[in-house]
């Protein structure tokens, strides 16, 4: 199991817009802007957050994205899930047919380990990322080099 670059940015996304929660609609260009991350990957990424019934979308002016429901009801699981990232340490994925036709020494090993990175990454929700003092600083410092940065415009 290797969490990939499309994981992490969908769970840095999705925390964005958990810390706008109350604020409305957020563009992915803002998105983009404050996470650094390539808008046209982001459209990619919310495409499949939508059909999993994660985000809604807003047309129009004002428009963007909202979290379906409350930071408290996503966990980071259901977010990885969302965008097919793989969560499983199997090297068979669960076939049981890792080695030739048949289980290897180790698939009971692999098997926990995937069970425990599910439950672990169930048991984060977006509101608990939020609630870290840790967030809320990084969120303050962007959110200032953001308005710094249309202030010089």
């Amino acid at each position: 199991m290797k969490l990939t670059t499309k994981g992490r940015y969908a769970v840095t996304a999705m925390l964005d817009l958990a810390l706008h929660y109350e604020k409305g609609a957020v563009t992915l260009a803002d998105i983009a802007r404050r996470q650094g991350i390539s808008l046209s990957y982001l459209e990619q990424l919310f495409a499949k957050l939508r059909r999993s019934g994660l985000v809604d979308s807003i047309r129009g002016p004002g428009g963007g994205y909202n979290l379906a429901m409350a930071p408290g009801k996503i966990s980071v699981a259901e977010i990885v899930i969302a965008i097919n990232e793989n969560i499983d340490a199997r090297r068979c994925g669960g076939e049981k047919n890792c080695h030739g036709d048949e289980m290897c020494l180790t698939h009971q090993l692999w098997e926990d380990l995937s069970q425990r990175i599910y439950d672990f990454l169930h048991g984060i929700t977006l509101a608990d990322l939020v609630a870290r003092p840790h967030v809320q600083q990084v969120a303050t410092r962007q959110a200032g080099r953001v308005s710094q940065t249309v202030v010089a415009r």
